[in-house]
């Protein structure tokens, strides 16, 4: 009866470290995958500060064009 008692246990222990390992493989494998999202999320961020960077100096060298044109039209009517 005792060694049947002690198998029982040993299957139940056995059974709860499994368990266990699963359960910390999961959380492990969550806490990457949020890493994973955040970083994404850092160079989506960082993509779009340099696009918009981009775009201001796009904006900025057409108006300074603009504005040397009108000078240059303003220049020769005078």
């Amino acid at each position: 009866m005792i060694d049947m008692t002690q198998m029982l246990d040993s299957m139940e222990n056995s059974i709860r470290l499994q368990h266990q390992a699963r359960a910390e493989r999961r959380a492990e494998e969550a806490q990457r995958t949020q890493q994973e999202f955040k970083e994404k999320l850092h160079r989506a961020a960082v993509s779009k500060i340099e696009a918009d960077s981009t775009s201001a100096k796009l904006k900025g060298a057409e108006e300074a064009q603009r504005r040397d044109q009108l000078m240059g039209l303003l220049m020769a009517g005078l």
